[in-house]
């Protein structure tokens, strides 16, 4: 192929890529309704009436699970040591601990089918006494199927790249195929770490565990308020004041001390001008 077509077939495929990036979910759908569609012609008497509604079938729902338990004990360590092993036992593991006498924080990785079975279990182990308990949910089911989508078409358009790669002729065409494949194949790396990693946090669920020897205080709840928002202004204002009462206290010594020598020199050299128009008058 000459060298003209080669430039020709990379242009339109960063087109083609754009384009495809943008309509990846449409793609997607109208390509699993296309077996729905040949089901229903196929077996038309299954086919609903014109009163009836077809029920649309939603995808399964991907969720991050999270959840913190605050624990009153008087062993720490060993209330820390038994959450640690019921985890394991049910296919979790340990991440971050910091724990002391007094106090000890763990944060844990929990298989998310667990989550539920293990928190609901902790008041069971005669470990101490639950305080607070918290669980959150993120759906993230959106964010994996763009992913998914985008990487499928950056897949399609690595491959044509490298069709395009080992049809270059010249040492410039070679050059600029391979800069291009590079930045397709960086970015087609990047996505599918970044759905490995909302797959990993959809799979294992995140326990934070804090165990202390006296009850641990909930965090105060967020006013948002005008009052709040007051007192924040004012806070901020008094802040502000003190910083420059700091400043000027800071700066006046020096302002004394260079005001008096000054002024005597401005005293003396009007002085002697006045001194000197009488003179001339005279």
């Amino acid at each position: 192929m000459g060298r003209p077509v080669l430039w020709v077939g990379v242009v339109l495929l960063a087109l083609v890529s754009a384009g495809c990036s943008n309509n990846s979910s449409g793609t997607a759908s109208m390509d699993a309704a296309a077996p729905q569609a040949a089901d229903q012609k196929v077996a038309p008497q299954d086919k609903p009436d014109s009163a009836g509604v077809q029920p649309v079938q939603q995808p399964e729902r991907q969720l991050v699970r999270t959840a913190t338990v605050d624990l009153r004990s008087d062993d720490v360590r060993a209330a820390v040591s038994k959450i640690k092993d019921r985890v394991v036992a049910a296919g979790g593991f340990a991440g971050q601990e910091n724990t002391t006498s007094t106090s000890g924080s763990v944060t844990l990785r929990v298989p998310a089918s667990e989550l539920d079975r293990i928190v609901d279990g902790i008041p069971d182990m005669r470990i101490g006494e639950v305080t607070r308990r918290e669980m959150h949910s993120e759906d993230v089911t959106d964010q994996l199927v763009d992913v998914d989508a985008r990487i499928a078409t950056q897949k399609a358009s690595v491959d044509r790249l490298r069709a395009l790669f080992e049809r270059a002729g010249t040492t410039s065409e070679i050059a600029q195929v391979e800069a291009e494949l590079t930045k397709r194949q960086s970015e087609l790396e990047s996505m599918q770490r970044r759905s490995e990693s909302l797959k990993g946090k959809v799979a294992m669920a995140t326990l934070t565990v804090q165990v202390s020897t006296v009850p641990i205080e909930a965090p105060a709840p967020v006013d948002a308020g005008f009052g709040a928002a007051f007192r924040s202004g004012w806070d901020a204002v008094v802040a502000v004041f003190k910083v420059i009462t700091v400043v000027v206290g800071a700066v006046l010594p020096f302002v004394l001390v260079l005001a008096l020598p000054a002024a005597a020199v401005i005293y003396v050299l009007r002085r002697r001008k006045r001194v000197t128009r009488t003179n001339e008058e005279a």
